[in-house]
């Protein structure tokens, strides 16, 4: 049965740290070392918990001149997980398309002005990439590949959202994006996951 937002509406509510700016990414069939490598990052000491990564990843920014970003990786059956707390590199098309070669790539992205990207890519072709809170502006190789699971999943992909919704209707298009990428990829994305994984970690060049 296809989640929807309403299934990952948690993540807002227990993460509040990382669930106001971050890019999550789903890679096929790579380890977190080759993904590392695919992306010219440098290992750093794994940690335990999203909380862990979160502070190690202000702290990057605080100490460091800019250039360079705390990466979080897990292995989740055949795919790795890639989390950037207020990152974007996932949803960067000139590092995610080449970094895709031979492989998926699933990753969706949200920063502190609610300014959202979903990017589907295969084997350096992108196949779909739109705004979670505007659904129906959507590019790529398919763009409507997905519209019926988009549609099952609560996006309201064929008139533009409001520009203002009732007070008592909650935005749910980044939690919707969580489900989106869990139906194209089978990972679901679970507060144990986040809380109790030790995640191998790097710093990667973001310019």
């Amino acid at each position: 049965m296809t989640k929807t937002g309403v299934d990952y509406a948690w993540f807002e509510n227990d993460f509040p740290d990382i669930a106001e700016a971050y890019c999550f990414t789903l890679v096929r069939g790579l380890s977190p070392a080759e993904l590392v490598s695919r992306l010219e990052g440098r290992p750093e000491s794994p940690l335990r918990g999203i909380a862990a990564v979160v502070d190690a990843a202000f702290a990057q920014y605080e100490l460091g001149d800019g250039d360079r970003q705390v990466v979080a990786m897990t292995t989740v059956g055949a795919w790795t997980l890639l989390i950037e707390p207020n990152g974007y590199l996932g949803v960067t098309e000139e590092r995610a398309l080449p970094a895709s070669a031979g492989t998926s790539w699933v990753s969706h992205f949200v920063n502190v002005n609610a300014l959202g990207t979903f990017l589907w890519a295969e084997d350096r072709a992108l196949r779909l990439c739109f705004d979670p809170m505007f659904p129906e502006d959507r590019r790529g190789t398919t763009p409507d590949e997905l519209l019926d699971a988009m549609t099952r999943i609560g996006f309201h992909v064929d008139v533009p959202a409001p520009e203002t919704a009732p007070e008592t209707e909650r935005d749910l298009s980044s939690p919707a994006a969580f489900a989106l990428a869990e139906h194209l990829t089978g990972v679901a994305i679970t507060p144990e996951l986040l809380q109790d994984t030790t995640f191998t970690c790097a710093t990667v060049r973001i310019r």
